[in-house]
């Protein structure tokens, strides 16, 4: 057959990303024969520099891994030029290499794609899957494709977030085996342009990065100061609690006075105590002065 729908996919990302994010493209790259690769973008340049880039891989859509702060990871899906693009927080990534997952796949096969009941009943959702179709879907009769159809995407929405699983369909009995890569992606907002413009939709369940780590400091600010509050509060108690008990007139019926020794004032300077020397110097003096006497007589 001919090669019709000729999507094709850019991923790439912004400089900074870390070692996880390289390999969770280099897997998304792999699982998708209609994809293309480019060098990362500098993240000085504006995002709607990557309009000009697919246009000039000859791209109709694209995947763009931003990175911020070296630990916060987003994920822009756009269709370009026109739009729309949606922008994700991309949590608990885990990649193919690090599962060691049982499940494979052939390379370049063709994969069904199964979403959550909850797509086809919000708008905002229906809007995103018909652009994860357009993403992910390899298209019929591709070159690089295989005409096997053996694993399976899953997108399921739960906890407001869009979890992403890849099973591997066994032949023999039509059970599944996961693959991986596996990722959560937290909605942020739906623009109507690509990489911008009017804004169709904000997920009011969103939390930033940024926010979620201030709320965990403040929390364990608390819990600090309220042990310090608890170990004032014992001190404060401590001190209360020490009552000054009234002298027993009993406690001291046994107990026997001591006597006065009189008291000897010394009116006459004491002696001083003669120096002693060394009894051997001494004696050796004596000795000397014996024979010196012995000599002259």
């Amino acid at each position: 057959g001919k090669w019709k729908n000729k999507e094709r996919v850019l991923i790439f990302s912004s400089r900074g990303i870390n070692f996880r994010t390289r390999h969770l493209m280099q897997d998304l790259r792999t699982l998708m024969p209609h994809s293309k690769a480019d060098t990362k973008m500098d993240r000085k340049d504006q995002l709607f520099v990557i309009n000009e880039v697919c246009e000039m891989k000859n791209c109709n859509k694209c995947i763009f891994f931003e990175a911020k702060k070296k630990q916060d990871l987003y994920m822009w899906l756009s269709n370009t030029p026109q739009g729309p693009s949606a922008k994700f927080l991309v949590q608990n990534i885990h990649t193919l290499a690090e599962l060691k997952m049982t499940g494979n796949c052939l390379r370049g096969s063709r994969p069904l794609l199964s979403f959550d009941p909850i797509f086809d009943k919000e708008p905002h959702y229906a809007l995103l899957k018909e652009l994860f179709i357009q993403i992910f879907s390899t298209p019929q009769y591709h070159p690089k494709s295989q005409p096997f159809v053996d694993h399976v995407f899953t997108f399921t929405v739960t906890d407001e977030r869009i979890w992403f699983r890849n099973y591997q369909i066994i032949e023999e009995d039509a059970s599944l085996v996961e693959i991986g890569p596996r990722f959560v992606l937290n909605l942020i907002k739906i623009f109507q342009g690509s990489f911008g413009g009017p804004t169709l939709y904000e997920n009011p369940h969103y939390q930033s990065p940024n926010m979620h780590r201030r709320l965990i400091r403040l929390s364990v600010a608390a819990k600090f100061r309220e042990k310090q509050q608890v170990k004032e509060v014992q001190k404060i108690k401590k001190k209360g609690s020490k009552v000054l008990i009234e002298e027993d007139p009993t406690e001291v019926v046994f107990e026997t006075p001591a006597e006065e020794k009189p008291v000897e004032i010394q009116l006459v300077k004491p002696e001083s105590k003669p120096i002693v020397k060394d009894k051997k110097k001494l004696r050796k003096i004596q000795r000397k002065k014996q024979k010196k006497l012995f000599r002259t007589e």
